[in-house]
């Protein structure tokens, strides 16, 4: 990065992140694309990660056989000490505070985890599961990194979604680990609300003020809090009064009338509709947040609006296609980055898992061939060259969204 001259605006902007934010060395100025023409985008995206309408659509073996090389991949990498990723093959110098990256590996475990709990018939998976679940409630909660860095709250994030998801899981329900995972659940509640924005959301910087309370709140963070909160919720934990009616309003006022969100959420709603607000720089944010509004009360989105964000997100689906796999957070159009990737076909598959039968048959297949064309020879899938989190978050967002897009479910 080139320091303290830049505005924290214009780091901002470079730095926002789907799953998890990484830099890379940046011109000064954001790459404008905003004046192209239609037939520019549509020739780019032809070189993308893979132009979807042009690749077949995947047969129910097929599927099936890419989430069983993915499941192997994540069996084969698993840490010697039950977690995934790390921070060896650094894309760059910029992180090197050690307490990102314990939150990074954290939410990188947890999402294995519940990658591993859909397949309770593969023994090899389920004893992976249950080291990385001893992994995780082995970790204190990760500490905030500076005065900038937020990303802790990634730790505790996908680290709530994985034990209330464990908690709920047949095969832990009397597991002698359970008064653990309580009050694992317990202390992830308290240390999201303590990084709670005053606009009712989380971030994961506070460029501005550099508060002990973080100022900086995303949309897409905050949809993957709520969900893990209204998850404790339903299984009986107590939260705190206003912390999660105050996260919905805030995803209430990022919705726009197009049916995008706002990459930011402020305590007063300022929509520009421009760049990374517009639809086809909001498609995996749409999904995301309407899957938490949805699991938080589902009275909050309607069927008509999940089912709209979904055309959108394959009408538009070629925006993520060229994003995916680029170097430079944002560089592509509509500032979409390619850690969006993975994140939002992941949203996407659990939304078709609250609709009913016919409106899931209009999109899985189609959502499974944006999942299996990505496919390394390895069996990994990855959308961003972040160190070695690329390839397990990855992977576990791909195979947990292939899994949804099966006929029984």
């Amino acid at each position: 990065m080139r320091g303290a001259a830049r505005s924290a605006a214009t780091l901002c902007a470079l730095l926002v992140a789907g799953t998890f934010a990484a830099a890379q060395e940046t011109p000064e100025e954001p790459i404008s694309i905003v004046d192209l023409k239609p037939e520019d985008v549509l020739e780019a995206a032809k070189h993308g990660a893979g132009a979807g309408e042009d690749t077949p659509l995947p047969t129910e073996a097929v599927i099936v056989q890419s989430i069983t090389r993915g499941v192997e991949f994540l069996i084969r990498t698993q840490n010697e000490d039950g977690s995934w990723g790390s921070w060896d093959e650094p894309a760059h110098e910029f992180w090197s505070n050690p307490y990102s990256h314990k939150a990074w590996i954290e939410a990188t475990t947890g999402l294995v985890v519940m990658s591993m709990l859909e397949h309770p018939d593969n023994e090899a998976a389920m004893a992976a599961a249950d080291r990385g679940v001893a992994y995780i409630l082995a970790q204190p909660i990760a500490k905030r990194p500076s005065d900038w860095d937020v990303d802790n709250t990634w730790g505790s994030t996908y680290g709530l979604d994985c034990i209330t998801t464990v908690l709920k899981d047949d095969r832990y329900k009397e597991h002698e680990l359970v008064p653990a995972m309580r009050a694992k659940v317990e202390a992830y509640i308290a240390d999201l609300a303590n990084y709670q924005t005053p606009a009712g959301g989380w971030g994961y910087y506070d460029f501005d003020t550099l508060a002990q309370r973080p100022s900086f709140t995303t949309s897409f963070e905050t949809a993957a809090v709520v969900v893990g909160l209204a998850q404790a919720r339903d299984l009986g934990f107590e939260l705190p009064e206003k912390m999660l009616p105050a996260a919905i309003k805030g995803l209430q006022r990022a919705r726009l009338g197009n049916g995008a969100y706002d990459y930011y959420i402020g305590a007063v709603a300022t929509h520009n509709m421009e760049w990374i607000n517009n639809v086809k720089g909001s498609l995996s944010r749409i999904q995301a947040a309407h899957y938490a509004l949805r699991l938080a009360d589902d009275s909050l989105v309607t069927r008509e609006q999940i089912l709209t964000g979904l055309d959108q997100f394959f009408e538009h689906h070629r925006f993520l296609d060229v994003a995916r796999k680029k170097p430079i957070p944002h560089e592509a159009y509509y500032l979409n980055s390619g850690y969006f990737y993975f994140f939002g076909h992941f949203y996407a598959a659990r939304l078709l898992d609250t609709l009913d039968e016919p409106d899931r048959a209009r999109y899985r297949v189609r959502l499974a061939r944006e999942v299996v064309k990505t496919q390394e020879t390895d069996g990994s899938m990855w959308d961003y060259h972040f160190n070695t989190y690329g390839k397990a978050y990855g992977t576990s967002f791909g195979i947990m969204t292939l899994t949804r897009t099966l006929p029984e479910r």
